[in-house]
């Protein structure tokens, strides 16, 4: 008894649990896409590489500041021979006479401090930072299109389980009526009073709504494993869908225009950045046309054991470089980078193109969402009285039992596809923020 006790603890703790694993978490779209836009992968990857644009561009900037580099040197040496004449002993010793006994040298130290200053370099550095900088900016934008991507597909998952959820719940309630409806049909055909046909229609529109309610299951788990993965939650989460969850305040925006498209798209405006980027390149490229003028300064301390030591030597001057071969080499280079600044061009212009059809396409698909949910909602009526007519008939026998399923079907079909309008109004509307270059910035306003 005592173990047996123990057993219906144990389990009853299990159930606790696993009901406790199985709870649905009820998640407006606000907050799903605020979830997606801090802690998804993609965000924070687009986030990385913004930062490391900046980190870029900082490392560019250093590039105008002075370079001062500090040396060192202690080098021994095998006991060298040192003859140190002047120039009148060179002149009057003669080549055969024997050197004088040289000191005993095996170490030298040698310390250097070098400053250089970049004073020209055919504006090759101020053109590489405001590369960097429009580099840094693309990326900016990049990341704000990546953010708006990610929106939307947080959105299109929102709207697919609420359509699978909508559906799971019609073909249930749907199952059940069925699955009663055959009882029914069973006892009226074991009574005589029904044909073998009518209830094999029966029960075969109800194995049919059995495989459609076990299809939208499937879909409803794979639609939230997609969205709770990529909102990094809990493997055993369960999201609950409804109409409810998207706030309503969102709904302020009903027509996009081609010009605000143009001016809001961040993809659009990342390209912008890159060609501005593209054309300092060029610059940067036909900076080797020139030469490079610094303004160097140095100084040196040595110390050749017993032979010299040198103090406080200083120097300092202008140094000029060039190379010669730039001349011959240079120009494929700048070549290349003028025609990397055409292809940018054509593809503004294409990006452009698009963006003008996706903004057409995105409205009509909004404006026909909600005359679909508005034709759905009186279908749904329609049907449904359509539906208590033709039971009613069927009870005083005035049609066959092809009537009474078909008007089941006809019913289901209509609610769920008043389901699914109802959802595609609110995916089309955000679609359409989308193409105009709105979508995050709608939900940043409404947090």
């Amino acid at each position: 008894m005592k173990s047996k006790s123990i057993l219906l603890f144990a389990f009853s703790v299990l159930g606790i649990f696993s009901a406790k694993a199985q709870d649905k978490t009820v998640l407006s779209l606000n907050e799903a896409v605020k979830i997606a836009l801090s802690k998804s992968d993609e965000s924070k990857l687009a986030d990385s590489k913004v930062n490391t644009k900046s980190f870029e561009l900082q490392s560019t900037k250093m590039n105008q500041y002075p370079d001062l580099k500090i040396s060192g040197q202690y080098l021994r040496l095998t006991n060298a021979d040192i003859n140190l004449k002047s120039t009148q002993e060179a002149s009057t010793t003669p080549s055969d006479a024997p050197s004088n006994t040289s000191p005993k040298v095996n170490q030298l130290i040698l310390g250097q401090a070098n400053l250089g200053i970049p004073l020209f370099s055919g504006f090759k550095i101020k053109n590489s930072i405001l590369l960097s900088e429009n580099t840094y900016k693309a990326e900016i934008a990049n990341a704000a299109y990546t953010k708006e991507n990610l929106t939307l597909r947080v959105i299109e998952y929102y709207a697919s389980l609420y359509k699978a959820q909508k559906s799971v719940e019609l073909l249930d309630e749907n199952l059940v009526c069925s699955n009663q409806q055959v009882k029914d049909f069973t006892a009226m055909e074991e009574n005589g009073l029904l044909a073998r046909n009518d209830l094999l229609k029966a029960q075969l529109q109800s194995s049919q709504i059995e495989l459609s309610l076990a299809e939208a299951k499937k879909n409803v788990k794979l639609l939230n494993y997609n969205l709770i993965t990529l909102l990094k939650l809990d493997p055993n989460t369960q999201i609950t869908v409804s109409p409810e969850n998207v706030d309503a305040n969102l709904f302020n925006f009903q027509t996009a225009t081609e010009s605000e498209a143009i001016l809001n798209r961040k993809d659009l405006e990342a390209l912008h950045f890159q060609q501005k980027a593209i054309e300092a390149g060029i610059k940067v490229a036909k900076s080797d046309y020139y030469p490079s003028v610094n303004l160097v300064a140095g100084y040196t301390t040595l110390d050749l054991q017993n032979v010299v030591r040198v103090e406080n030597a200083m120097n300092f001057g202008v140094g000029l470089s060039y190379n010669l071969s730039s001349i011959f080499k240079n120009g494929k280079q700048v070549n290349a980078a003028k025609s990397k600044f055409e292809e940018s061009k054509f593809q503004e212009a294409a990006l452009t193109d698009q963006i003008k059809s996706q903004v057409v396409e995105a409205q009509e698909n909004y404006d026909l969402a909600i005359k679909q949910d508005q034709l759905y909602k009186q279908s749904v009526l329609q049907t449904t009285e359509n539906y208590r007519i033709v039971k009613d008939k069927y009870d005083n026998g005035l049609v066959d039992t092809k009537d009474l399923l078909d008007a089941n079907v006809q019913d289901l079909a209509a609610k769920i596809n008043q389901a699914y309008a109802k959802a595609n109004v609110v995916l089309k509307y955000y679609e359409l923020l989308n193409a105009n270059g709105q979508l995050t910035q709608s939900f940043n306003s409404n947090n």
